[in-house]
């Protein structure tokens, strides 16, 4: 038995279709839009859509399964019916964590999580804490990066279905690794998107990138708002996710008394005091603003944490000399510092690129650097790039950037393959069956790279299987130089963050940066650890202004003198200077 209910206050009438035939629902007596339909036969596995005025069948706004795609009939899932073995798993607070983007379609030629499944122990062995996934909510085609998904409770069948990310999810708890999922509330794709038929699940009171925006605040907005933080609550609750990535959460255009991320986090802490275990919803935005990580009762909007992109550019920039476009204002060693210490270097001052003033600043007594995530690859600053190339970088710098990651106050975040420098790049790539906005999408995305410079005929296709097909991890080169090198050292820093306390101390105000005017080298102190980077093209002794002690890890032969250390270009160490304490065991990573 199953009662089928669905929210569509614009109609007068509203059949649900089964495979037998249609059948009339009944109107809520509360007049509040709801229709609902008891079916005694109805359970798991049964193919049913609705009828709103006597049109066309359309799938459930809150489908848990689309066997057929996002067009065809709607599906019944119990998710009751999976045999968890997680339940002693205590959670994962993703704070600290060391985190792992990773796009199930191409991190295996499978592009299934049951493939992923077989791939888990090679992260454990990294030494991850987290996985994080890019988008599995529906969306059109089979390949696809999941950010123009339209089904967001159902789980993209070419993945593997619902039963498959529950798989998932449970295989890596039993390993020790939590499980984060990037979901997509801001817009949601052209092609199968049927929520205007049901009722006003979007507003021309605000605009988005992507047109009108989700209806947080105009009229019928309760619902879509409880439509939203239900499916958030669902995957924490249905499928033991342990943290969210919310997407552009500015673009949740949201006037509201009390903003959707404030309640949202509310309900989350709600839900996490009932099942026992941590929570989390990580923010990406592009607003600078610390209230987004603030507490909802001391009036910020509750994230547990936010992306960090200025640490992100000023890093890339000042590795790469890339100034094009919004990295104009990053590239000097200032930049890098502030960014080390303050976390945003628009803070309240000018941003040439949004030519106005943005952002508020970070007080490092208040705000702890773990709220923040760091990288220096994602999918965003891979994929979005006109080749969906990887950093074009030595190997050394790679190792550089790497360091600079793992040894910071932040959390780190890692985007797959980037731990052996994988050659693959990571594209952007669709599956539209629809000729017009297949064309469009193609069109789209050579003209926004002709305004650049380049020609539209090197551009890869979208729609080209062969530009996904590109994108897909090589996991043959791991056993290969000089990827192996760059592996053996990721995994030598996360050993020796996870060992060091002074390398998840995420006290903003413990961290010191020392360089010269050129940026060509950099020393950061976290406690009695120095992180000591020769970014310049010459071997240089670099000062560190204490006696080194020992060191600890190094890619590239470092000697420690009298109050500095000898690297070559390139090179990167962590040294330990000297206090009272035991002695340590030493690694070095050859070039």
């Amino acid at each position: 038995m199953h009662t089928f209910t669905v929210w569509a206050p614009v109609a007068k009438q509203v059949d649900l279709v089964l495979r037998d035939g249609d059948r009339p629902m009944q109107p809520s007596s509360e007049g509040d839009g709801w229709w609902s339909l008891e079916v005694a036969e109805a359970g798991h596995g049964t193919d049913y859509a609705y009828k709103l005025d006597e049109g066309d069948p359309t799938p459930d706004p809150r489908s848990a399964w689309q066997p057929d795609g996002v067009h065809g009939w709607s599906r019944l899932h119990d998710p009751s019916r999976f045999k968890w073995s997680d339940q002693d798993w205590p959670g994962k607070d993703v704070r600290g964590s060391v985190l792992y983007e990773l796009h199930p379609g191409t991190f295996t030629a499978e592009g299934t999580f049951d493939a992923a499944i077989e791939r888990l122990p090679h992260l454990v062995d990294l030494g991850i804490d987290v996985v994080s996934l890019l988008p599995v909510a529906a969306f059109p085609g089979r390949h696809g990066w999941g950010y123009d998904g339209v089904h967001l409770y159902a789980v993209h069948e070419p993945y593997g279905g619902p039963d498959a990310l529950q798989r998932f999810v449970d295989r890596c708890h039993a390993l020790g690794l939590g499980v984060c999922l990037d979901v997509v509330y801001n817009h949601l794709g052209p092609s199968g998107n049927y929520l205007d038929r049901f009722g006003p699940y979007f507003t021309d009171r605000h605009t988005t990138p992507w047109g009108p925006a989700v209806n947080l605040d105009d009229q019928g907005s309760d619902e879509v708002r409880e439509w939203i933080i239900g499916n958030g609550l669902r995957w924490f609750r249905d499928f033991h996710l342990d943290a969210l990535r919310l997407d552009a959460v500015h673009a949740l255009v949201d006037d509201s008394p009390r903003h959707l991320l404030a309640e949202f986090s509310d309900r989350t802490a709600e839900l996490a005091g009932e099942l026992g275990r941590p929570l989390g919803l990580i923010a990406e935005s592009d607003l600078n603003d610390p209230r987004m990580i603030e507490p909802v009762d001391q009036g910020g909007l509750g994230m547990t944490a936010q992306w960090s992109d200025d640490f992100h550019h000023a890093l890339r920039t000042l590795l790469t000399g890339d100034r094009s476009g919004y990295y104009g204002d990053f590239g000097s060693p200032e930049v890098l510092a502030k960014t080390l210490t303050r976390v945003f270097l628009h803070d309240g001052g000018y941003s040439s690129f949004r030519g106005k003033d943005w952002g508020r600043p970070v007080d490092p007594e208040r705000h702890r650097g773990h709220s923040f995530l760091a990288y220096a690859s994602n999918h965003d600053q891979v994929g979005n790039r006109a080749l969906g190339d990887r950093l074009p970088l030595t190997e050394g710098q790679l190792a550089i950037a790497a360091t600079f990651v793992l040894t910071s106050p932040f959390t780190p975040m890692i985007f797959m393959g980037e731990e052996w420098a994988a050659s693959t790049p990571w594209r952007y790539f669709t599956d539209h069956d629809e000729p017009a906005l297949a064309e469009a999408v193609r069109d789209g995305r050579r003209r926004e790279f002709a305004s650049h410079g380049w020609d539209a005929g090197d551009i890869p296709d979208p729609q080209d299987l062969a530009t996904r097909e590109a994108s897909v991890l090589d996991w043959t080169e791991l056993a290969t130089e000089p990827h192996n090198h760059l592996l053996s050292w990721y995994r030598d820093l996360i050993a020796l963050r996870k060992a060091e306390p002074a390398l998840t101390d995420d006290r903003l105000s413990a961290v010191q940066v020392d360089h010269d005017s050129a940026g060509e080298w950099f020393v950061v102190a976290r406690g009695n650890l120095r992180v000591v980077a020769n970014l310049g093209a010459e071997d240089r002794s670099i000062p560190l202004g204490a006696h080194p002690r020992e060191i600890e890890v190094a890619f590239g032969p470092a000697v420690a003198e009298a109050e500095s250390v000898h690297l070559p270009s390139h090179g990167v160490a962590v040294v330990r200077v000297w206090t009272p304490g035991p002695a340590r065991m030493t690694t070095s990573v050859p070039f």
